[in-house]
Order: C-alpha cells, then structure tokens, then sequence
C-alpha cells in the first residue's frame, strides 16, 4: 500500500477534484479535510460514511485511507506532523496540553460516523479553514504564533465536539479518558473486560458497574454493545464480509457474530446486510 511522506511540520492546501487523486493510502502526517462542495463517501479504514459541502474528517498517520468522489468536490486540507505541535508546547493552553490535538486526531469516535456542528460552530469552523488556507503562500506560515493559534482554534472546536457528542451523559475530560480507552480497544475484548479496566482506572472490580452507570447514565454493558453494533453497521454498509466482521471484533467465528447481532437487534445479520447494502 501507498505510503505519503510529509517533511514539513504544517502544509495547508485548497484544490478540485473530480476524481479524486491517491488510491487507498497511509501517511506519515495528520491531516484536516475540509467540504467547501461536493459529494462522494470516505473510506476509512474499515468504515465507509458519505460526505457532502461542509463535512469534516480527521486523519492520522495509523490510518488508511481513500475518496470516492460523486459530484466535483473543493477540498480544504490542514496538514501537520508531531512535530508542529511538540515544538510548540509552550504556547499552548493548559486545556490542549490535557487532551492533545494529536490525541483528538486518533479518536476512533471521530472516525465511525459523519461529524456535525451547531451552526455557530460550523460557521467558525470555516472561517478559521479560510483563514489558514489565505495565509498559506506566507512566508512565515510555520513560524507564524498566529498561524499556531487558528489551527488550535480548530482543536478546541473539536475539543467542543467531543464533549457534545457526549452531553446526554454529562461525561467531562477526565471521564472522557475512559471512553477514549473503551472505543480504541473496542476490537478486543479482553481490553475492555472489568477486570483489566478496573486495573487501567484504579477502580473496584465490584464497584465498576455502579461508578460506569453513575457517571454516564447507562450500564456498562449496554454501552459497550450499543458502540459495537454501532461500528459493525458501519463495516456492512463498508461491504465487509461476515468473516471479516467477525474477525476484526474479536468473535470465535460467524455463528458467534450472527447470535450476538440477532439478540441485540432483533433480526437477523443475514437480513441486515442484504436491507443495507
């Protein structure tokens, strides 16, 4: 597989496509893609979610990835390596310091789906996209603390995201790490047992279930198979097989994936991907 290499710590780049022009890829960088127009779906590593004017994604370097360009599409691309941001810790905020923009970038929650912002935030989000990609042919771009802080500006939007993803639990930084942790090793089981999760948290076995329920308003094991079902819907839309489903999320075979998707959603995973496919 293609691998894009990136040497300078920030590349910020606008263009048109009509077919888009790297086939499936990894890359050494992170990268913000910005929808000006257009319409298509982004393959994302194992996920598959459809883009039109004004969509965002996130991209780091353990991902891979490819477009599928539907209507002719202007794209927008903030483009940066662990460097920009490692040399510059001294001008970042005590709230970025807490939760990474590197750390943002490689969230699997920002991954699974078609990202969305209330209107106020989605108009700032494109003024600070506009604002970098005028700025881009300056001279001092990389060096620019102006520069910096609009593409932290951008972080602390998604910052904002993140939390909003999450109001309906009321869930703060620190629980957030939690979460953070569940959906990285969603795919394997043994990661997310109660037992290792108490040990990686500091917190009782016995009273896990009670301190998950408490702090995020649903059980712990609803939650879990809530996020589950959630991505393996997404790898069918993806076009992955049962086999491939079933080894990506830890399941000893397809039978062990079909019972478990038939109880948690009432039919059956056969009948699901011919309606989704």
């Amino acid at each position: 597989m293609k691998k894009l290499r990136q040497f300078d710590a920030l590349v910020i780049e606008v263009f048109v496509k009509e077919q888009f022009h790297q086939p499936s890829h990894s890359q050494t960088y992170y990268e913000i893609v910005y929808i000006f127009t257009g319409s298509g779906r982004h393959y994302l590593n194992n996920s598959v979610v459809d883009y039109r004017a004004n969509d965002w994604f996130l991209i780091s370097p353990e991902d891979t990835h490819y477009l599928e360009i539907k209507r002719k599409t202007h794209f927008g691309v903030i483009k940066f390596t662990d460097s920009y941001f490692s040399e510059r810790k001294p001008l970042m905020p005590n709230s970025l310091l807490k939760f990474q923009p590197e750390m943002m970038m490689r969230n699997k929650a920002f991954k699974e789906m078609r990202l969305t912002m209330d209107e106020l935030s989605q108009q700032n989000l494109l003024r600070t996209i506009k604002t970098l990609i005028e700025s881009r042919n300056r001279k001092e771009v990389l060096s620019s603390p102006y520069i910096f802080y609009q593409v932290l500006s951008l972080f602390a939007l998604f910052q904002q995201q993140w939390g909003n993803m999450n109001t309906q639990y009321n869930w703060n930084n620190d629980k957030q790490a939690l979460i953070s942790f569940i959906h990285q090793y969603i795919y394997n089981p043994e990661m997310i047992q109660v037992k290792h999760l108490s040990q990686t948290f500091n917190i009782s076995p016995h009273y896990f279930g009670k301190y998950f329920k408490n702090n995020y308003g649903i059980p712990f094991r609803e939650y879990i198979d809530n996020y589950r079902i959630k991505l393996i819907e997404g790898r069918v839309a993806a076009g992955l097989t049962q086999r491939q489903i079933a080894d990506e999320f830890g399941f000893t075979d397809e039978s062990h994936l079909s019972n478990y998707f038939k109880k948690r959603t009432a039919t059956t995973f056969r009948n699901y991907k011919r309606d989704h496919q």
